[in-house]
């Protein structure tokens, strides 16, 4: 993952030692604008800031190097905080198959995702079987079934406008008798009627748990990652509507800026489980904060040394 923009932070810090050596009120200043810039948002930011005054303070910072490793070190503590670190690793279920709900509204990268997360779990030699429970959309049904035959994937359908808690019903027991793995279920691509998204994923719940013996194993929320901070307030809506346990982060490559995973880490709580990192099925992996937080400063530059 390359994230330029970001990197003008680290550029900067690198620039103010060369010129003048010191951490004074103006580096502040100008590394404030380019984390907000960065998709950073201002609480976020000024948390950031405030750390790092506090650690030229006490810990004396003299060069650009410490400045940055501080910087990584922050950024990391705020992805690997214990209320996040705890539900970072992806749940699976005791018991096949694992259910996996997948929301977010249309337009995000939502069936994309979840067919990227269908050959993830594949490549890994796991049996998924996908569930268009995203009845309401007659196309969200067919991009599917499109993505399952693109990706050698079962599926299980009704049509427009069915009830999605029976489609998962179905998909439960099909996955069971199939020997799946995985069930990977498309729901909730809408926000207009919160109290109806509501009762829908309470029911898909019961149902759940009358079939599984436990709830969804993760309900999983689709965000874009090149929306910025409108992707932030997208969350808090969904949040308010459904039991999200993990975020999904679509088209985080090179045009994304970075900074808005910090953004959601710190402000929702919530661990991001998987993003996806380019348009082929296999552009998809695990999240990793701290391999994340290393990519956000790498240099361009490769070595000219022979190997």
């Amino acid at each position: 993952m390359r994230f330029g923009f970001f990197k003008n932070v680290a550029n900067k810090v690198r620039q103010l030692f060369t010129g003048r050596g010191k951490i004074d009120e103006d580096f502040f200043e100008e590394l404030e604008t380019l984390l907000i810039q960065s998709d950073v948002n201002i609480h976020t930011t000024l948390t950031i800031l405030e750390d790092l005054r506090a650690a030229v303070r006490t810990e004396k910072l003299e060069s650009s190097e410490q400045v940055l490793e501080h910087l990584k070190r922050s950024l990391t503590a705020i992805l690997t905080q214990p209320e996040i670190a705890q539900k970072q690793p992806l749940k699976r279920g005791e018991t096949s198959p694992t259910l996996y709900l997948v929301v977010g509204v249309n337009g995000v990268g939502k069936t994309t995702s979840i067919a990227k997360m269908s050959h993830y779990f594949s490549s890994k030699g796991s049996k998924v079987l996908l569930a268009a429970g995203d009845t309401f959309r007659a196309a969200a049904i067919d991009q599917l079934e499109i993505w399952a035959k693109r990706t050698n994937t079962d599926i299980v359908k009704h049509k427009e406008g069915s009830d999605p808690a029976a489609v998962i019903f179905d998909a439960i027991r099909a996955g069971r008798a199939r020997g799946a793995d995985y069930v990977i279920a498309d729901t909730a691509g809408r926000l207009h009627n919160r109290a109806h998204l509501m009762e829908e994923l309470k029911k898909i719940n019961r149902i759940a748990e009358r079939e599984l013996g436990r709830l969804p194993d993760e309900t999983l929320l689709v965000l874009d990652a090149t929306t910025g901070q409108n992707a932030l307030s997208q969350a808090k809506q969904f949040m308010g509507a459904v039991a999200v346990t993990g975020l999904i982060l679509a088209k985080l490559d090179g045009t994304a800026k970075g900074g808005i995973v910090i953004t959601l880490a710190n402000e929702l709580k919530l661990p991001i489980k998987f993003i996806g990192t380019g348009e082929k099925p296999g552009d998809i992996e695990e999240f990793d904060p701290r391999k994340f937080v290393e990519g956000l400063f790498e240099t361009d530059n490769k070595s000219d040394t022979p190997t």
